[in-house]
């Protein structure tokens, strides 16, 4: 059973940047996507971020495009979240997933077959 692990999170003042870490506890060799989620409370889930992780191609929800980054190191099995420019807006707990398998979206929570414990993110002056 794969393990994820984030780390990373903090409180951060507006314009700052974080770098969230997510570490698997094996290795990745059949996982077919990563992707990060946050959540506020009383909401849903929400897509942040994608990045296949054969060849690393990513996506990015309209929202945070253009100030985060997302990325793998297969070798460390971990995978990262750069945010810059952070906002209030982005305050929440961030989570990252793994899938097997790609379902036709990345943006489906109820497709993701491993879940990280979340780590929070506090965007405030």
């Amino acid at each position: 059973q794969l393990q994820l692990v984030e780390s990373g999170g903090g409180l951060v003042q507006p314009g700052g940047s974080l770098r969230l870490s997510c570490s698997a506890s094996e290795g990745t060799l059949n996982i077919d996507h990563m992707t990060w989620f946050r959540q506020t409370p009383g909401k849903e889930r929400e897509y942040v971020a994608a990045i296949t992780w054969g060849n690393g191609a990513t996506y990015y929800d309209w929202s945070v495009q253009g100030r985060f980054i997302v990325s793998r190191d297969i070798a460390k099995n971990t995978l990262y979240l750069q945010m810059n420019h952070l906002q209030p807006t982005d305050t929440a707990v961030y989570y990252c997933a793994a899938a097997n398998y790609y379902s036709g979206s990345y943006q489906r929570s109820y497709s993701y077959d491993y879940w990280g414990q979340g780590t929070q993110v506090t965007v405030s002056d």
